[in-house]
Formats: C-alpha cells, structure tokens, sequence
C-alpha cells in the first residue's frame, strides 16, 4: 500500500483502491486514507519544520528542486502511463503533462537563485529602505483530479522554492501521481516535515484543513463550488487564500477565420483531455457567414477521433474519470436537448475492448447563450455552437458569463484580434490557438467565478507565496 507521508514518515494502514476509467477491472494501487487526526500531525510537522527551511540557504533548495525535476524529467515515459491508467489521458497527454511538471520544478529551482529585493532611498535624510519578501508560512496546498501531476508540480514547487513549508490534499480520485511526486521529492533531500502528503476524502482531510488556524494560506484548484468554501473557511482564521476554479470558456470564429485553423482550435480546447480541462472551450461562438461550413468541418473532424482506452495507441480521446463524472455529462447532454439545442454528433455512452467511462465528443448547434449547457461548466467532451451576426455581437456573448478563465478567437483580422485581446473578459486570451494549454513559465489565472487572488505560475507565484517586509536603517 502507498502511504501518507507525515513528519518524514510513510504511515497509515486503511487504504482504498485507485481504479482505471480505461479499465475499470484494473487496480492501480491501493492508497492510504488519512484521518482528521492525520491532517493535525501534518500541520504541526509543517510548522515545526518551518523555522529552519524558511532559512534554509538557496543552493539547498535549488538541489533539491532541480534534482526533483531531473527524476520526473527521467521517468517520464513512467509516470505518464501512471498518470494515463488513474486519470485516463491519452498516453501522449499524460506523458506531456509529466514534462511540464519538470519544467516547471526546473524553473522554480532557477528561481531559488534569483530570489531579489529592492534598496530605495527615503524621503528623510539618512535612512535607507529595503524591501524584501519573506515566506509565507505553512501553506494548504488542494488539488484537482484533471491535472494530476502538473497542477501540485505548479503549487509545490513555488512554495518550497520560497522556502514554505506544505501540506499536501490531492484528489481522491488520483492519488498516484501525487504519492510519486512527493516520493521523489522526499528522496531529494527535503528535510522531515517539509513536504507532507496526506491523502483522503476531501470531506475528511479536506475539511479538516479548512477548520485548522494554523495554516498561513491555502492554495486551492477544483470547483467554484468548493472555492467558496475554502475562501469562507479562510477569512475565518485571517488567512491568505488563492482560488483557481471554473471556466465557461468562448471560442470566437469569424467569418474571415482559416476554416482549418479554427476547426483545429476548437477541437482541441473543446474535446481533448477529454474535455476536463478548466481552460476547456465549451461555447463555439459562430458568426453568420461561417456558421455552416464550421459546423461541417468540425462535425467531420469529430467523427475522426478515436475514442478508447488511454494507453492505446491511436487514441484522440480517453474515457471520462469515473462514473459520478460521465453522469454529469449525460445528465447535461439530455438537459441540452430539452433545452432546445440541436444534437449535431455524439453523446454517446460507447464500449470498447477494456471496461471504462467511454463518452462520444458530443457537439450541440443552434444552441443561445441563455441555455444551461452554455452557462454552468460540464466538465466533459461536450460543446455547443451559438451563432452570432458579427464580431460585436460574437464579443458580447464571449462576455456574457460569470467566468472569466480563457478565451479564443478565430480570425485573420489583426484589428479585430487586437481588439479582442483588449476587450475579453478572461485572464488569458488566445488568438487562432486553442484555449486550452499555457506555456510553464508565465502567469495562469483569470477573472470573475474563475480565480480569486495572485496568480499562479512563473515569477508571479511570489505574490502569493511571500509576504512583502519593508525595513528602515537609520545611517
């Protein structure tokens, strides 16, 4: 059995078992279910840890970053069939994700050396000022199931790189990737105490990390539903929190769009990862003149995907996570017909040689902005077309929703480009690209329902991770 690791220790006996959508007879393995008490431990391990890491010197925590990043780097082929077998990307997919993991422990492990500060001159005669940045503290560190080795790879590294100490919550449904990343960086050389790995039913442990006051700051990414809860359970303890939620993502395509290019985007932001992808485009928003032959080439684009098990090769598109996960979407498609939306292809429940969670790419047409199914996000291969009359009207319903995550646009027009890259309400924008995938060096987040707080990634994590200290020397 996989364990939690607390205080330097690989402990706990109650596990449960980590099943393949791909293959629903296959275990994974069996992962230990901490309890609340556990997550006590875990906070105190952190805090007793944090005085002395928190002043720990730079080359120690660049080793152990980089020496983390060179592992993940060398087992890549490893951990992206692990990924692959919990969480049912498509091998290629996975085995993406796992890189970016290393590149990003890479980039923090630089970051460990360039960690600056200011010297500015007061306004009184004789005192200097400097400005620094400090660790935070012991930080909360809540994980989704979707990204399930670069999105803890994006919080742990910035927090250890800052020198924090962490409390680690992953999703229950993807314990794998989250035990192997931190056995590789316990073996690096973390001190006891460092990293902690608690593991569990987020009603459990999750919970329990929200009720402790002795955490500086949570750092969490799932649903908008949960983020309010952690944000509530924050104010309460005066704690620094960052939030990085849903997404009801627009893809605009217009008339003077490359019908190739924009039937590529959208395939790609709306379909694969199996759409259970945050920064997913799920509202295909259509200007008049391109409406139809966009819906025939995606439509004949769709068809061409392959839907089966993610270790096989030649598959476009895996099997939902679980059961729980492919009745939503069901639920939504039935909800989309009743709405009035028409079914152009797909939203099928399939079966395929292994036993798993198979959805068909599912794409609705003459579909409104006002529907459920281009409001509340899916979660789930599943895309709706709105046809608009131009860009002003494409614009407006881009706009029109409480999330602000990402959005696309489709055009050869470089005024009409600009103009969007100023005017859409989302923190990234992308133009003739899918709206899902950033690079691992730059900062991700958005606006609205979608995020709350600093950014993640890049030189940007330092906003959340470090607490800024002004210091006055007299001469």
């Amino acid at each position: 059995m996989f364990r939690n690791l607390i205080d330097g220790e690989w402990v706990g006996d109650d596990g449960s078992e980590n099943i393949n959508p791909s293959d629903t007879n296959e275990v994974v393995g069996v992962y230990a279910r901490a309890t609340t008490a556990d997550m006590g431990k875990a906070i105190d391990a952190a805090n007793a840890a944090f005085p002395a890491w928190s002043r720990s010197g730079i080359l120690e925590r660049h080793a152990i970053l980089r020496k983390s990043s060179d592992e993940i780097f060398a087992r890549k082929d490893e951990l992206g069939a692990l990924l692959a077998r919990e969480e049912g990307k498509t091998l290629p997919e996975a085995t993406g994700e796992v890189t970016r993991a290393a590149q990003i422990f890479d980039f923090f492990a630089g970051e460990a050396l360039r960690l600056t500060g200011e010297i500015v001159p007061s306004a009184r005669p004789n005192i200097g000022v400097e400005i620094t940045r400090e660790p935070l503290g012991v930080i909360g560190i809540i994980t989704p199931w979707n990204f399930p080795i670069a999105i803890p790879a994006w919080k742990i590294a910035p927090a250890l790189c800052y020198g924090n100490t962490v409390v680690f919550k992953p999703a229950d449904l993807v314990p794998g990737c989250a035990w192997a990343i931190v056995d590789i960086l316990h073996r690096a050389g973390l001190p006891k105490g460092v990293l902690n790995l608690v593991m569990g039913r987020g009603s459990v442990v999750g919970q329990a990390m929200l009720d402790s006051p002795d955490l500086a700051g949570i750092t969490f990414t799932g649903s908008t539903g949960t983020g309010k809860r952690v944000a509530l359970a924050s104010i309460e303890h005066n704690r620094k929190f960052q939030l990085e939620m849903g997404g009801k993502n627009p893809m605009v395509i217009l008339d003077d769009a490359d019908l190739t290019v924009a039937v590529e985007a959208a395939a790609n932001s709306g379909f694969f990862s199996t759409g259970q992808r945050c920064t997913a485009s799920s509202r295909l928003i259509v200007t008049e003149g391109i409406h139809d032959r966009f819906v025939t080439a995606l439509t004949e684009k769709l068809k061409s995907l392959n839907v089966d098990n993610a270790l096989k090769a030649g598959t476009h598109i895996g099997p939902v996570v679980d059961e729980k996960q492919l009745k939503q979407d069901t639920d939504y498609i039935e909800i989309g017909k009743q709405e009035g939306a028409k079914l152009a292809f797909g939203g099928e429940v399939v079966k395929r040689g292994t036993p798993g969670f198979y959805l068909q790419p599912t794409l609705f047409t003459e579909a409104t902005n006002q529907m459920r199914i281009s409001r509340e996000e899916i979660f789930g291969p599943v895309a709706s077309v709105i046809r608009v009359k131009n860009y002003e009207e494409a614009l407006a319903v881009a706009n029109d929703t409480p999330f602000g995550l990402s959005a696309g646009i489709a055009t050869t027009s470089l005024r009409h480009a600009t103009h969007f890259k100023r005017n859409a309400e989302a923190g990234m924008v992308m133009v003739n690209l899918p709206t899902a995938g950033v690079d691992f060096h730059v900062p991700f987040g958005g606006r609205k329902a979608s995020s709350f707080g600093p950014r993640e990634q890049g030189k940007y994590a330092n906003e959340f991770f470090t607490v800024v200290k002004t210091a006055y020397t007299l001469a």
